[in-house]
């Protein structure tokens, strides 16, 4: 993005010139190419200074046109640096025209996925999640950072995006973000989509992510045992919060609800089924796609531990959540308490629903599938191959030991 850059004023002698006074240009040169226009000013020969570049003496004539000759400079230094830091290419042309204020039409980076993310912020509840946003502007947040401390630039034109560019970003991710492999992919991913929407639109010229590899990494899912779920809801906490923290984590145990969902879970979306029994009722916050669910005993009794908490009445919910981040953390101390050696989250107890307590009990796929609120089984299915793991762990085990006499 280093280019040469110049300069300088002149007298231009006009075409069948005798005498008199001579019109001033400047001339702007990148790189040796150079773009040339008028400053509307006029001077004698006699009274210009070709080594100031100036008009000699101090009439107020020459006082106000070596004004205003400063002036134009220091505006075309302006422009030189405006276009710069907003990583638009440097030209003589380009910079002749920023001068003037004519503006050329250029897409850049930063201004993509700004745009990009307030389309999504304008489409939620209608296919996009506030999650969803937030994902995609921590995308843009580590972008901004990125080209900053990388090439000292707010923005950056759309066809200076290269494969060098990408290769550079996943590494700041990963170094200086200290983004594991799973996050700093999908940060890639989140760009990506962006790219691939200034390519469809003809904004650049060669997709920057070809020949770029990422691979996200399989990560071992967290299966509670149904000692480690009794020992969770068994003990007794002497706080509140770990008491709710806990209450609510044993609740999604054995309803399937993933955070979110419980967190907007109202009492009205208690409903008698058919059958003559209670059932969650709603729509997944996530997809829109109803997660009916039989009430178990457990769920039951933990619903009407809170039917009167002040929280609970004021607003209808069911349990009295907290924040996402808190509520995790405090898991953190319910697990230890309860001498569970597993890192609890509220996915491990939606992944305690679809296998410890319905698949492992029988409970047909589709079933689960659908009470999970899954779009297609396949989802589902990634549940019962985690089971189908845990047994051949299992049976590991087993074989290891010596055989009863």
């Amino acid at each position: 993005m280093k280019n040469t850059f110049s300069l300088l004023f002149y007298l231009k002698k006009p075409k069948n010139y005798v005498a008199g006074a001579m019109p001033i240009y400047m001339r702007i040169t990148v790189d040796g190419v150079p773009k040339e226009l008028s400053t509307g000013k006029q001077c004698e020969p006699e009274r210009w200074n070709a080594k100031t570049l100036r008009l000699d003496g101090k009439k107020e004539d020459a006082r106000t046109i070596n004004c205003h000759l400063k002036t134009i400079e220091d505006k075309v230094d302006q422009a030189h640096t405006d276009l710069f830091k907003a990583g638009r290419e440097v030209t003589a042309l380009s910079l002749k025209n920023k001068y003037l204020g004519v503006e050329e039409e250029t897409h850049t980076l930063i201004t993509a996925i700004q745009d990009h993310n307030d389309k999504v912020k304008a489409l939620i509840g209608k296919g996009f999640t506030q999650g969803t946003l937030t994902k995609y502007n921590t995308t843009l947040k580590h972008t901004k950072s990125f080209l900053l401390y990388k090439f000292k630039l707010t923005d950056v034109v759309l066809d200076k995006v290269d494969n060098y560019f990408i290769t550079e970003f996943d590494f700041y991710l990963r170094s200086k973000c200290g983004c594991e492999n799973n996050a700093a992919v999908k940060h890639l991913k989140n760009l990506g989509k962006v790219i691939r929407i200034c390519f469809a639109n003809r904004w650049m010229t060669y997709d920057p992510f070809s020949g770029h590899k990422n691979k996200i990494t399989k990560v071992q899912q967290v299966i509670l045992t149904p000692s480690d779920i009794q020992g969770i809801y068994k003990k007794e906490f002497a706080i509140e919060r770990l008491r709710i923290v806990r209450d609510a984590f044993i609740f999604c145990c054995y309803t399937g609800m993933s955070f979110i969902d419980l967190v907007e879970l109202k009492k009205s979306e208690i409903i008698r089924g058919v059958d003559g029994s209670l059932w969650i009722i709603k729509k997944r916050h996530k997809t829109g796609i109803p997660c009916n669910v039989p009430m178990l005993p457990v769920a039951l009794e933990i619903m009407e531990r809170y039917a009167d908490h002040p929280l609970c009445i004021d607003s209808g919910l069911v349990l009295p959540m907290n924040s996402n981040q808190k509520m995790n953390a405090y898991l953190k101390e319910v697990a230890d308490l309860s001498g569970v050696e597993k890192h609890l989250t509220f996915k491990v107890a939606r992944v305690a629903f679809a296998t410890t307590v319905t698949m492992a009990n029988g409970i047909p796929i589709e079933s689960v599938s659908k009470m999970l609120g899954h779009t297609s089984i396949k989802t589902t299915q990634i549940y019962a191959k985690i089971m189908d793991n845990k047994v051949g762990e299992d049976m590991e085990v087993l074989k290891k030991k010596p055989v009863a006499a």
